[in-house]
């Protein structure tokens, strides 16, 4: 069994992007400006856009962050969003989800300048991705698709289960890895009202677990040699922890990870490339790769 590891493949590649950027701005180019809006003090957002921005540190990237009490009102963040499309130095901006329940979600995302969406939730850019083209894709998946990658995992032609349909990871994770120039694979999506649920993941090569519930996956339930992407990352209480808890995935890793070709960590293999993936994006929009 092999350790997919997550936190020094992004530490790598972000050393790349770095080295890129340098050059970019050497050679008289702009430093890519990735801007984050926080509504809130939601503990998972407030850690994440934290580590965004050290990713835009370590990147050579210039970043701001916009803060808002959750008490805003729709117009006024609908306002923000305008002005970020307007300006001319931010490359990238992303709204953290989830926002405060009086406030439609799919409203603002649908305002953010799909040129301008590294977090590839508009739906002009999941379009072009369901059909292949050059687009800004979803972090999570395509930093599950990096790993995949970067690991040499043969994923053509092998049978891949995905658990749950999300439109943040489960939906684009079987676009693309059904896709030729992506996994290749043949995709099964399995969610809460499946039928078969465990016959489908005993059959699978690879299975990506993004249910939302803890230790979901056990080893009934996996194939000798299979390869496991762990997406889930529910804080469940632990009193032997300072914080009080402790980051879960969605397999229960001590009894499947001994039938494993290759298994990612949680916490240390899906999340840190998801916000090295969202550094990708920002760097593609810096240099206009995908839109003029």
């Amino acid at each position: 069994m092999q350790l997919i590891d997550g936190k020094a493949t992004a530490a790598a590649i972000k050393a790349e992007i770095a080295e890129e950027v340098k050059e970019i701005v050497a050679q008289g180019g702009k430093q890519p400006h990735l801007a984050a809006v926080l509504v809130g003090h939601d503990g998972g957002s407030e850690t994440y856009v934290k580590n965004k921005v050290l990713a835009c540190e370590a990147c050579g990237f210039k970043s701001t962050l916009i803060r808002f009490e959750d008490t805003i009102s729709e117009d006024e963040l609908l306002s923000c969003v305008d002005k970020l499309n307007k300006d001319d130095d931010v490359d990238g901006f992303i709204v953290q989800l989830p926002l405060p329940k009086h406030i439609d979600e799919q409203k603002i995302i649908e305002a953010i300048d799909y040129r301008k969406d590294v977090d590839g939730f508009h739906p002009i850019n999941v379009g072009r991705m369901a059909i292949g083209l050059p687009c800004f894709i979803s972090a999570t998946p395509l930093g599950i698709i990096t790993l995949l990658k970067r690991y040499g995992i043969e994923t053509s032609g092998k049978k891949c289960v995905i658990l749950g349909r999300s439109n943040i990871v489960g939906k684009p994770m079987a676009q693309l890895m059904m896709q030729k120039q992506y996994g290749d694979a043949t995709v099964t999506v399995c969610h809460s009202r499946s039928k078969t649920l465990k016959e489908e993941c005993r059959a699978a090569d690879i299975i990506i677990a993004a249910i939302g519930q803890p230790d979901f996956v056990t080893a009934d339930m996996v194939k000798e040699g299979a390869v496991i992407v762990d997406v889930g990352t529910t804080r469940v209480p632990d009193a032997t922890r300072k914080s009080g808890f402790r980051l879960n995935g969605d397999v229960k890793f001590d009894e499947v990870a001994p039938k494993c070709s290759y298994i990612t960590p949680v916490p240390g293999g899906v999340g840190p490339m998801t916000i090295c993936s969202l550094m990708k994006n920002t760097l593609a929009a810096g240099k206009k790769e995908y839109y003029k």
